[in-house]
């Protein structure tokens, strides 16, 4: 199975996307070549451009207490484990608390740093990161496996609070919603919104369809619409397609 979600607002968006970046960011930093390394740190300049808003912190907090007010009201409750709910608090708990330690702008330390702030410039250039373009970051690149790695682990470091606030509140976006099964019938699905609220779509299918879903919604309506991955030419699919559809909001 193949899951493929779709933010309904820009705050989902954004989450989603520093979602990605930290994910690429971490797992290349924890290899040893200096292009996986080269790779970790233009995914943490993409991270400084997304999660530039002053309000971004302060965002994710404020959703984070408001989850935790939600998730307290259901102690005691014989349905909810409550193992499992003690943990959840404490999670969100630790992470409202770094982040607000935390001082000043995300990503601030970056900003002051001259010798990665011209390497995030140069980088913009196709080709600007050349030895002989910037031969200090050729040398970075030069060093042990080991350096490089302790480097990107301090530069890292700053956006750990708001990666922990953003993997939590997208963990509970994702479990809230429930999924059903549907068809597209030759490509195409259309549904009423009918008053449902939704922060985020999620749809899963087989990996055999060799078809992708392309969504379009809006309060009124919601039109999916599955279009072939293969050849050159995009065009809808004239097969039946059988996916799991699943409306997330928190």
């Amino acid at each position: 199975m193949i899951s493929y979600e779709f933010p309904l607002n820009e705050r989902i968006r954004t989450l989603l996307r520093l979602e990605d970046l930290y994910q690429r960011a971490q797992y290349f930093a924890l290899k040893n070549d200096p292009e996986e390394h080269h790779v970790a740190l233009t995914s943490l300049f993409e991270i400084l451009d997304v999660g530039g808003r002053a309000d971004l912190k302060s965002d994710v907090m404020q959703e984070l207490e408001r989850q935790k007010q939600h998730l307290d009201a259901l102690r005691n409750n014989p349905a909810i484990s409550q193992e499992a709910l003690t943990t959840v608090l404490a999670d969100i708990e630790k992470a409202v608390s770094d982040l607000f330690l935390s001082s000043g702008k995300t990503g601030q330390e970056l900003r002051e740093n001259e010798r990665l702030m011209g390497i995030k410039q140069r980088s913009a250039i196709p080709g600007g990161v050349c030895e002989f373009d910037l031969p200090s970051y050729h040398y970075w690149l030069n060093q042990s496996a080991e350096v490089r790695r302790l480097d990107l682990d301090e530069w890292l470091a700053p956006f750990l609070p708001i990666r922990n606030g953003v993997q939590i509140i997208l963990k509970l976006l994702r479990e809230s919603g429930k999924t059903t099964s549907q068809v597209a019938h030759q490509g195409v699905y259309q549904q009423t919104m009918a008053g449902r609220l939704a922060q985020m779509l999620r749809i899963r299918l087989d990996g055999n369809y060799e078809c992708v879903p392309e969504i379009s919604a809006n309060k009124y309506a919601l039109n999916v619409r599955f279009t072939t991955a293969i050849g050159t030419q995009r065009r809808t699919s004239v097969e039946d397609v059988s996916f799991e559809l699943t409306f997330c909001n928190l």
